[in-house]
């Protein structure tokens, strides 16, 4: 049980820092937000296009992004049924989405709800697949891998902290 906590306050951590670098732009001032209101509903349309060529590079960091959800997710609700897993990582990725629309700090475009739900999906199947493997050490593992990133983003931020004073 007390490993499971240890799970919910990485699973905290990451929403605070992925809100910051998806809906904030990983500014340190509201100031220097930008100013942008638009909206996309074709999937893989024109807001992904440059230069004539899909840019999938976006899709891919935004499915990557939402991976851990995904763990984390399954690691906390792992006997719920898969579909009940999954409404977070969508809830999520919807909110994320209205959110830069209603404050204009973004686009909000449907590619990325999808994306970001592919995502965790497979972040789903991951952590099933972690759990097949390791059993009982399933959550130990879990939360080892996240010190390791939590350490690893804390140290970005801190350097960019330092490099923006």
């Amino acid at each position: 049980m007390r490993s499971k906590k240890l799970t919910l306050g990485f699973c905290i951590f990451y929403i605070v820092m992925l809100t910051w670098i998806i809906v904030f732009k990983m500014q340190f001032s509201f100031a220097t937000l930008p100013d942008i209101r638009n909206i996309n509903l074709i999937p893989f349309g024109a807001s992904l296009i440059v230069n004539g060529k899909l840019q999938f590079s976006e899709i891919f960091q935004n499915a990557a992004s939402f991976i851990p959800l995904g763990v984390f997710t399954h690691t906390l609700m792992g006997k719920r049924p898969f579909w009940k897993q999954a409404l977070p990582i969508i809830g999520t990725s919807l909110l994320f989405e209205t959110a830069q629309y209603v404050f204009a700090i973004g686009a909000t475009d449907i590619t990325d709800v999808i994306a970001n739900t592919a995502g965790g999906l497979l972040g789903i199947g991951i952590a099933a697949a972690i759990g097949k493997a390791f059993g009982e050490k399933q959550v130990k593992i879990i939360n080892s891998a996240c010190l390791v990133g939590a350490v690893s983003l804390s140290a970005l931020i801190c350097a960019l902290l330092l490099a923006n004073l």
